[in-house]
Order: C-alpha cells, then structure tokens, then sequence
C-alpha cells in the first residue's frame, strides 16, 4: 500500500449539500473527445504502464487515489466514486490553498476499459471536464489517459494564463506518474 492509499475523508454534511445542490459549469454538450468550442483548451496524454493489472489500477483509479498520490487533498461524498459523486480536491495549504470542485458526470467500467469523468463546479479555476481511462493493451499491460477540455473559470486563472496551462500540464504528468508502480 502506498503512503497515500488510505480511504479518502467524507466531505462535511453542509460542503456535500453545496456541492451537490450545485450546477455544473462545464457548457451543455461540450465533450472530452470532441472539437472543442473556441476559447476552451482541449488536450490528451497517454501513458502504458508496465503494470498488467487493470482492475487493480482501476481500485485505485475510483478510490481517488491518483488524485491523492498527485499531491492532492481529496474529500469525497463517496469513498469509491460513483455518477453523482462530488468531490472537493485542495492544492496547497491553509487559506491559500485552491479549492477545486468536481461532480461525477460518468463512469465507464467494462472488460478492459475503465474511466470516469469530471466536469467543474463553481469555484474551480477552469470550466470543463476532465477525464481519466485505463484500457489493456494487447500485450496485456495497463494504458492510462488523462483528457480534458476546459478554460479558465476564475479571475486568478484567466490572468494567469500561460501559467495557468503549465499548472495543469504539471497536474496531468502527476495523474499519469501516480499509478506507475
């Protein structure tokens, strides 16, 4: 077990009721792996894993844990994520950290494809949806995706701009690194 692979902590009774009252702020129809609408970034990275252990990977995918192992504080309505779940991800520490919502819009688990997406809630810096899949290969072993669509939602991240995109891009290479094992 890995330092961080403890059962994520509950979200509060009052944060769950905000989240899940919520409204997204992804647009309606925009689509992970469609043309994006203009001004939204869309990207997509793809990594194997030597690991041959798919429904493993994927435990670890639904429990949160790449959130987790990407440096991430994650509270979650559910332990083991399911359509519907919200979850509140933390970046940094204390009153500065960035507080990024999320609600469950879809979750794939079939024989060799396992994935889910996100899409933003109010509060997240960006506006999209995020998505992260593990599939087999034919040679047995474990490929990881991480794809997203999104631009930025809040004042600090529109002015941030190419800071902005390289925070993500660095957030992505770490959901990618979390499941190497």
């Amino acid at each position: 077990m890995k330092r961080h692979d403890a059962p994520v902590p509950p979200l509060p009774t009052r944060t769950e009721a905000h989240l899940r009252a919520a409204q997204v702020t992804a647009p309606p129809g925009l689509a992970v792996d469609a043309i994006p609408p203009a001004g939204f970034r869309r990207f997509s990275h793809v990594v194997t894993l030597d690991r041959r252990d798919l429904d493993a990977a994927a435990a670890e995918l639904f429990s949160w844990q790449v959130q987790r192992r990407a440096g991430l504080r994650v509270q979650s309505s559910d332990a083991v994520l399911v359509v519907g779940t919200v979850v509140l991800l933390h970046l940094g520490f204390g009153k500065a950290a960035v507080r990024i919502p999320c609600r469950v819009v879809e979750v794939v688990d079939e024989p060799g494809l396992k994935s889910f997406t996100y899409a933003t809630l109010p509060g997240h810096p960006e506006r999209g949806l995020e998505k992260f899949a593990l599939s087999s290969t034919d040679d047995g072993r474990v490929r990881f995706a991480v794809s997203a669509v999104s631009q930025p939602a809040t004042r600090l991240a529109k002015i941030g701009g190419p800071l902005t995109r390289a925070a993500q891009d660095l957030m992505t290479r770490r959901y990618l690194a979390a499941l190497r094992t």
